[in-house]
């Protein structure tokens, strides 16, 4: 009985570390997103900074900015009225980024032709909302 007990505890502490880890990625989902990280790789940008730099408008940059920082994915600390954002963990950050551009480069982007989450615009996500393209994160740098 209590051996049933332990693995049913290691199943469940399992189910709720995909549970977070899904999150985490979750964070990374929006394109707007990966733009602003791969900014903040380059080092601390306020938000006018970066709505110059995507062109976006401030309020999308602050919602996103805001995203990644209850994620725990950027850092910011005041300086005079404005806030500058960092990147909280650049180094694993980075890693993670890197993996992600080897792992799209080893499936040949196959995830853009995935039905839920891919470039076409009929795809419409579990949510009810049709899905963004993927492609653009990287043309904003």
């Amino acid at each position: 009985m209590a051996m049933t007990e332990v693995t049913g505890d290691v199943a469940a502490r399992e189910s709720e570390a995909m549970v977070v880890a899904a999150c985490l990625f979750h964070g990374f989902s929006d394109p707007s997103r990966l733009a602003i990280l791969q900014h903040l790789a380059l080092g601390e940008h306020r938000v006018v900074d970066l709505t110059k730099h995507l062109g976006l408008a401030q309020s999308t940059v602050s919602k996103h900015l805001a995203c990644l920082r209850d994620c725990g994915l950027v850092e910011s600390r005041p300086e005079g009225r404005a806030s500058v954002f960092s990147l909280t963990h650049p180094e694993a950050t980075l890693a993670v980024l890197a993996s992600a551009e080897k792992l799209l480069a080893l499936t040949g982007d196959a995830v853009a032709l995935c039905p839920v989450y891919g470039v076409d615009g009929s795809a419409v996500h579990p949510s009810g909302v049709a899905a963004q393209p993927t492609g653009t994160a990287g043309a904003a740098s």
